[in-house]
């Protein structure tokens, strides 16, 4: 496919991973604008900070990440992509209320706090806590909204909201309190994926994830190479119907974002995973008898 908008290929990537600024946190607060001029974004402010101070280990409490691939990184790109999916819908002429865009974005901050260990906690990596950590997201996150004097109702909505972050749980069978967290749900759901896959330190950070569900119990590979050989199938067969069918094919409207916001007609979110997906299979096809030998191809260094 032809992109015209006569961007190269590093300007591409800056809007890609920050958009104006070096900072992806000031995006977010110019599309919240854009989407909800009347929407006060001290406590999004807050949050923001203080979900930094938890992954980085200054928050009371809480100990500093331990898992490289479900880092702050991840939390912020997944932050950005919410927000993106959000104005998207705006753009396609959906209703986004202060109501929705607070469950989806706060949720995003929140989604994968649970991999992180308080300071009592005797274990050696939050990895351990991979299986259900959701359920630990949950619990930190209403923690967090009590002290800020957000109701249960609220809380209990941001419940269902994060549970779309669950790969092991059909999206269609969550019961949702509300129409707004049914679709901030399919937001987050979605946002999770496309931050992640169109990273383009996606490939090299799948060792990372080895190592994570390794520490957490799931031995459904046994190296980090029959991992990214299962990489393909795992996009083809389960993301894109999760995307497509499970989240109602929300993240199609990435593309009415990039051209409103930056007049760039692609969804550059699934063209990122194109092109990850398709040099993978190019790896995979040139070290068919030496799979070892992966590595040599992934060279780029993750950021931490």
């Amino acid at each position: 496919m032809t992109i015209e908008h006569g961007l190269n290929h590093q300007q591409l990537t800056k809007i890609f991973e920050s958009g104006a600024t070096s900072d992806p946190f000031d995006e977010i607060l110019s599309l919240v604008a854009l989407i909800q001029p009347t929407f006060n974004p001290s406590l999004l402010h807050n949050l923001h900070h203080d979900v930094a101070r938890l992954f980085n280990g200054s928050y009371p409490g809480f100990r500093a990440s331990t898992t490289p691939y479900h880092n702050l990184t991840h939390t912020m790109s997944v932050a950005l992509a919410t927000a993106r999916l959000l104005h998207g819908l705006a753009c396609t002429g959906q209703k986004i209320s202060i109501q929705v865009m607070e469950q989806a974005l706060y949720s995003a901050y929140f989604h994968d706090t649970g991999l992180l260990m308080e300071t009592s906690d005797e274990a050696t990596s939050g990895a351990i806590y991979t299986q259900n950590h959701e359920e630990r997201s949950i619990t930190f996150m209403t923690q967090y909204l009590a002290e800020n004097n957000l109701s249960k109702l609220v809380s209990l909505e941001y419940s269902a909201v994060i549970e779309c972050t669950n790969l092991a749980v059909d999206p269609r069978d969550i019961t949702f309190p509300s129409p707004a967290s049914k679709l901030a749900g399919y937001v987050l759901g979605s946002a999770d994926i496309l931050a992640q896959m169109a990273d383009r330190y996606y490939l090299e950070r799948l060792p990372f994830l080895f190592q994570e569900l390794k520490e957490g119990g799931l031995k459904n590979h046994d190296s980090a190479i029959g991992l990214i050989q299962d990489t393909t199938f795992f996009y083809h067969n389960i993301i894109t119907e999760r995307l497509e069918k499970a989240f109602s094919n929300t993240a199609e409207v990435m593309q009415a974002h990039f051209h409103q916001r930056w007049q760039i007609n692609n969804n550059l979110y699934y063209t990122n995973i194109s092109k990850n997906i398709d040099y993978l299979k190019k790896v995979l096809t040139l070290c068919e008898d030496k799979l070892e030998s992966i590595g040599t191809f992934l060279k780029r260094i993750p950021p931490a």
